[in-house]
């Protein structure tokens, strides 16, 4: 049996059988009540069939809920237009090659992790030499000059270290998501780039679990890239972006 993509629904043991897994936090200690309260809140969400799966007391005043039940709906996926980012995937060589022939330097790249956010696993894996899963880091190009400054850093220090790196491009993570606080954070720097004439100098690139390239336009970034990218990805826009802004200008900005 074939799945039908105009009409789409959640897969758990059988095709279309619309089986979901959901999970949530109740401000209640943990009773007989609170998990029907679960089971009813589930059930008032469109799910048939709920069936609370695990409870537990997080503490006397929170619960924690697995709730599993069917889905009734379904979508059409040929009616679903996403933005992406537009990238050929290029190798390493490709990458060094590139960069070495039209800058006849190496390309000054930037990484942080912004503000309040100390998550660094995203950006070390796209920067550090190491990468991760087997796709190194930006570190291991030999045409990259990669700078990781890490995490918690403010925007202000960003933009310091934009004018001291010479960066031509500016890579940000943000993992911290909670009341939009990466959205605000993400404004703020651009804002800032904006006001010292800076934005248009570098390519601007954000990554992240809640992060899409249709929010990352939105924000004045070139670019936003969400789970499994890894440095290739990144390596790849970096370069093609680059080859517009040199077409554009007729030559190496910063020459």
């Amino acid at each position: 049996m074939k799945a039908d993509f105009n009409r789409i629904k959640p897969y758990g043991d059988t095709l279309d059988d619309g089986v979901v897994q959901l999970s949530f936090t109740l401000p209640a200690g943990l009773s007989a009540a609170v998990r029907e309260a679960a089971r009813q809140l589930a059930l008032a969400m469109g799910l048939e069939e709920p069936a609370v799966v695990h409870a537990e007391a997080i503490s006397d005043k929170f619960s924690f809920f697995i709730v599993y039940g069917r889905c009734a709906h379904s979508v059409d996926l040929s009616r679903i237009v996403t933005p992406e980012v537009e990238l050929e995937l290029l190798g390493k060589q490709e990458v060094d090659a590139f960069i070495a022939g039209r800058l006849g330097r190496r390309l000054n790249v930037l990484g942080a992790c912004i503000e309040s956010d100390a998550h660094t696993v995203g950006i070390d894996a796209i920067i550090n030499m190491k990468g991760i899963k087997g796709h190194k880091g930006l570190e291991s190009y030999h045409q990259i000059q990669a700078v990781n400054l890490g995490a918690q850093v403010s925007c202000e220090e960003v933009v310091r270290k934009v004018y001291e790196t010479k960066a031509d491009a500016v890579l940000i993570s943000q993992v911290v998501t909670q009341k939009n606080i990466h959205v605000t954070n993400l404004t703020r720097l651009v804002d800032m780039l904006e006001a010292e004439g800076l934005r248009e100098k570098v390519v601007l690139v954000v990554g992240g679990p809640r992060i899409t390239h249709e929010l990352a336009k939105e924000l004045g970034y070139d670019a936003g890239f969400g789970p499994n990218t890894y440095a290739e990805h990144v390596a790849s826009f970096l370069v093609q972006e680059l080859r517009g802004k040199l077409r554009g200008n007729g030559g190496d900005r910063n020459g």
